[in-house]
């Protein structure tokens, strides 16, 4: 009996066991079917698939999915307010600002004009990012090469990265034109190599030039041949609005602005043309430019109203334009001029990445800050760059610092960000 009662128990034992392990293989599979389900239709299961793909060669390794925003028109937007946004520097933080462009200093009192964001219609802009721009920049060399509003933007950038670090103020010109300055922690030099039009010209006098259309100014040309710039930012528009002579193959073929029955009357834009074109040739058939990133800035607009510079123009908006004010600013004003300049530095810049050999096409590219900047009135000095007792003219030309010029740095690290990949 006690035999028997042994058995019976062991059986049972057995077969709690048997069940036990049935019933924990059921319970897994109605766990995993139901964890199934929730993932497929939990709003998280998109975001977590965009995030990672799997490389169909090697299903171990995982793969960051690349930037949606690779390609979108950093250009192509509007300017929106942002009242929570604030400049990431201003004239107590930064002691570099020239006081032709702290416009604080000289008596603007509005400050609406600091918070508008430039917004990319298909992706976001971000903000000016310190730490990814000495990333890229570390033992490098960057050269703005152009007038002073290549100095212009080169002084809003030192503002920007001088909040990390200290510059050493190494060098400057007799003029205080061509400047550098050296920031020995992450060993990265800042230039402005001064060119009025990136190629030759002689002063007749009078503030008029022969300008040579097939010839480099040597003043910035010698840096580069000698590979002293891996960065290079190149610009040149306001100098050409003026009268010139032009020159190609030392002989006199027109000029601009001079209105002299006996001479060819040019476009600006066929001057600027050929002078982008001259000055991209050069680099591209430059031997120790190879690695030499080549960025386009277009030209940056002036805003006078009621006049020119030497006329009494003056520029006393404080909002941006919006599309429909700038559609017809291009019809009845010198913008629409200038915008025939940057389809034709666009134009140039198209045929130099065709003209470049495979290894230096993606290092040109451009910095399209034209259309943006058309509808910033409101950011110029106007006639808050010097002492109000002081007669001069309105500047509608040059940008306040802090302000819209701000914008074309982000877009300058958003361009790097893309030629490396990062």
């Amino acid at each position: 009996m006690l035999c028997n009662n042994h058995n019976n128990m062991k059986e049972i034992i057995e077969n709690s066991k048997t069940n036990g392990v049935a019933s924990l293989v059921v319970c897994l599979l109605i766990l995993t079917t139901l964890l199934s389900i929730f993932a497929l239709y939990s709003p998280f299961y998109s975001s977590i698939t965009t995030k990672l793909q799997i490389n169909p060669r090697n299903p171990s390794i995982i793969h960051p999915q690349k930037d949606k925003n690779a390609h979108c028109d950093l250009f192509d937007g509007q300017w929106v307010e942002d009242s929570k946004g604030f400049p990431l520097y201003t004239n107590a933080t930064c002691p570099t600002i020239p006081t032709s462009k702290d416009c604080f200093l000289h008596g603007r009192n509005d400050k609406d004009f600091l918070y508008w964001r430039w917004k990319p219609h298909k992706c976001k802009l971000p903000r000016f990012e310190l730490t990814t721009f000495y990333k890229i920049m570390r033992n490098k060399r960057l050269a703005f090469i152009g007038d002073s509003l290549a100095r212009n933007q080169m002084e809003s950038l030192l503002c920007l990265i001088s909040q990390e670090e200290a510059p050493i103020d190494v060098y400057k010109d007799a003029k205080d034109r061509s400047r550098t300055w050296f920031f020995p922690r992450n060993n990265f030099t800042l230039m402005v190599l001064w060119t009025r039009f990136l190629v030759k010209g002689v002063e007749k006098g009078g503030g008029v030039f022969d300008l040579h259309l097939d010839e480099v100014d040597e003043n910035w040309a010698h840096n580069v041949s000698q590979g002293l710039v891996d960065y290079a930012i190149v610009s040149s528009a306001q100098w050409y609005f003026k009268k010139n002579y032009l020159y190609e193959g030392r002989k006199l073929i027109g000029c601009l602005y001079c209105n002299q029955i006996n001479l060819t009357q040019f476009k600006v834009s066929f001057a600027s043309g050929k002078a982008f074109q001259t000055t991209l040739r050069y680099i591209n058939s430059c031997k120790k430019c190879n690695d030499m990133v080549t960025l386009v800035r277009t030209i940056s607009p002036s805003h006078f109203e009621n006049g020119t510079w030497k006329t009494g123009g003056n520029c006393e908006r404080s909002k941006p334009y919006n599309t429909t004010m700038v559609e017809n600013l291009l019809v009845v004003s010198k913008s629409g001029l200038e915008w025939e300049v940057r389809n034709t530095q666009m134009q140039e810049i198209e045929r130099a990445v065709k003209e470049a050999g495979i290894k230096r096409q993606r290092k040109i590219r451009a910095l399209d800050i034209t259309r943006a900047m058309l509808m910033r009135p409101d950011g110029h000095p106007g006639s808050h760059w010097r002492d109000k007792k002081k007669k001069g003219f309105n500047d509608c030309v040059h940008w306040c610092m802090p302000g819209p010029i701000d914008v074309w740095n982000d877009l300058l690290l958003a361009l790097l960000r893309r030629v490396h990949i990062l």
